[in-house]
């Protein structure tokens, strides 16, 4: 194949551990992941982290130092069949005393079953796998799986690494890219993290040539393609947007609120996860201190639904907008998960016999409401008669805070209370 052909990236790909930009800390001589290469054909492991942060090239590179006959696929291009023929070279290899190690890219792809097919051949050391993942394995890898493998988490490359790999390119070419300092920087910035996308962007550049004009930012925009956000349903993103909205509404911080609300809605997230999601914050986190707010949640929603997008998009800020400057409570959440928890453990116990009522004659002579105080015809409109089980201690589930309306639902209780220990 003509060198021209090969993609910059590939052309740029380190032979050896040594030449791997970014992740010092575990591939240091104690890190994490040089233990575990010390350790094959005895471990297994999968690399988790956001594209072009270098699973891949150091999946090579391992394979190629330790000089072990290496097997390299893709789960989106692979099957079990291509599975099952790895698996009988390296029963061979294993008969003959050799190590075998297969790379997988793009593991979470594999379903459930094609998964639990690599259980037995890492159970008995046939082979070594190396997984590669941009999705959190707690969520696309099975747990059987997990259990035999370590997680390696990456993190996506800082510019000082990016801008370490655009000067290997550079002496590649033999030449500085024709950029300002400012567009540098932008150039950095824009891959987000990405190696291989800032090759594939300094690929372009460097075609212009030595003699091209130094170009400034907004120049520099027409290189770069709407790099497609790394969002979908099933991927980390999409929780750890919604986790930092509904943190930052909880924290009343508004207009942290809004951005994450609108990352997500650029995104491409369906609007109703997220109404979803903010009809659960009404009751989880603002509650009983301010009991319109599941009501306005519920209004919004039907707004969206009526307007449909963009449009509707403008209801659901204003009802971001409304629960992050709501007063906050989450009494009515941890109230229920109590009484869950009591009740689990006091689930058969019959209601007082005063509070049932005694529609027959032989009801009423076993003392079925027997002791029944009706409270409207009492002062204040209150009794004070005990509804637990009678053989039940009184247990006190929901704990009002001094906040919104739960402030005036805290002074009638403590009334209550008084007047029920008189």
């Amino acid at each position: 194949m003509s060198n021209n052909l090969i993609p910059l990236p590939e052309k740029l790909r380190p032979s050896s551990i040594n030449g791997v930009i970014g992740h010092d800390s575990l591939l240091s001589s104690e890190g994490k992941l040089t233990r575990i290469i010390k350790n094959i054909p005895l471990s297994s492991f999968i690399l988790w982290g956001p594209p072009g942060c270098g699973k891949t090239t150091i999946a090579k590179v391992i394979s190629g130092q330790l000089n072990i006959d290496t097997f390299e696929i893709s789960a989106v291009l692979s099957g079990i069949k291509d599975v099952r023929e790895i698996f009988q070279k390296g029963e061979n290899n294993f008969a003959q005393g050799k190590q075998t190690i297969l790379f997988v890219d793009e593991i979470h792809r594999f379903n459930k079953g094609q998964q639990d097919s690599f259980l037995p051949y890492i159970e008995k050391g046939i082979i070594s796998l190396i997984g590669a993942t941009t999705e959190n394995p707690s969520f696309s890898i099975i747990s059987a799986l997990l259990s035999r493998c370590q997680v390696i988490k990456l993190d996506k490359l800082d510019t000082e690494y990016l801008n370490s790999l655009k000067i290997k390119a550079e002496k590649h070419y033999g030449f500085e890219l024709p950029l300002t300092k400012a567009s540098n920087e932008i150039l950095l910035s824009m891959v987000d993290g990405d190696a291989r996308y800032l090759l594939n962007v300094i690929e372009e550049l460097a075609s212009l040539g030595s003699d091209h004009k130094r170009l400034d930012p907004k120049d520099l925009k027409i290189f770069f393609s709407s790099k497609a956000l790394d969002y979908d349903k099933n991927n980390d993103q999409h929780f750890n947007l919604i986790s930092a909205l509904h943190k930052s509404l909880r924290a009343s911080d508004t207009d942290a609120s809004l951005y994450w609300l609108a990352r997500m809605i650029i995104s491409g997230e369906d609007p109703n996860y997220i109404l979803r999601r903010l009809l659960r914050f009404a009751s989880e986190d603002i509650g009983l201190a301010e009991p319109n707010a599941i009501q306005a949640s519920i209004s919004c929603w039907q707004s969206y639904e009526r307007l449909g997008s963009p449009e509707g998009e403008l209801s659901i800020a204003q009802l971001v907008i409304y629960l992050s400057t709501c007063p906050k409570s989450n009494s009515v959440y941890k109230a229920w998960n109590k009484t869950i928890e009591f009740t689990g453990k006091n689930p058969y116990n019959s209601p007082p016999l005063s509070i049932l009522n005694a529609p027959t004659k032989l009801m009423k002579d076993e003392g079925f409401g027997k002791g029944y105080v009706y409270d409207h015809d009492v002062d204040q409109g209150f009794s004070g008669q005990n509804c637990f089980p009678e053989k039940v201690e009184r247990q006190t589930f929901f704990k009002p805070v001094e906040r919104g309306y739960e402030r005036e639902i805290k002074k009638r209780l403590d009334w209550w209370n008084k007047l029920r220990n008189q």
